[in-house]
């Protein structure tokens, strides 16, 4: 049986985008909780890389150094513009940590999205990134009531400064109708 929901929301966004987003499933085991119920209406941008030896990029190595520390995204852009989905939408990540939205609320994890984009302090993302960062935002949008698009670094100033070497300009103007 066909879910009608799923159904609109993906032919509009065939319709609105092209195609949809690629996903491809490498589901954490830690570093998120099942929440039941909860109102997405943010979206917080991060960068991570490879911190703990072997291949700087290596997306398996990445997703073990978050399980070690406890934490996760919901979704992980490889280099050639890969999207993993890591948590599922519906439960709660541990991407934000001690931060806070402009609106004052501290317990962002519970309204927010995750995306990391895999580069480095030096290297900037690549223009495949770029693309599916766009795409899967837009996807995003059209699912929730999104009042926030936000770096790390907007919510919890002092403590973090990702995402690196990301033109946040240029992405914003890649969301506008």
């Amino acid at each position: 049986m066909i879910n009608i929901k799923s159904f609109i929301i993906t032919s509009v966004l065939l319709f609105c985008f092209g195609t949809q987003a690629q996903i491809i499933d490498k589901k954490m085991s830690s570093g998120f909780r099942v929440a039941p119920a909860r109102k997405i209406d943010v979206v917080i941008i991060h960068s991570v890389f490879n911190n703990s030896g072997g291949e700087f990029y290596d997306i398996d190595l990445i997703i073990k150094q978050f399980a070690r520390y406890g934490v996760s995204s919901h979704y992980l852009i490889g280099r050639g513009g890969e999207i993993y989905r890591l948590v599922n939408e519906k439960n709660i990540a541990y991407h934000a940590g001690k931060s806070s939205l402009p609106d004052g609320r501290t317990a962002v994890n519970r309204c927010s999205i995750g995306i990391e984009l895999v580069c480095s302090f030096t290297e900037p993302i690549t223009e495949q990134q770029m693309e599916s960062v766009v795409k899967l935002t837009k996807e995003i949008q059209a699912r929730y009531k999104i009042n926030y698009i936000l770096r790390h670094s907007d919510i919890a100033s002092g403590r973090k400064t990702d995402p690196w070497n990301f033109d946040w300009d240029s992405y914003l103007s890649k969301l506008k109708p």
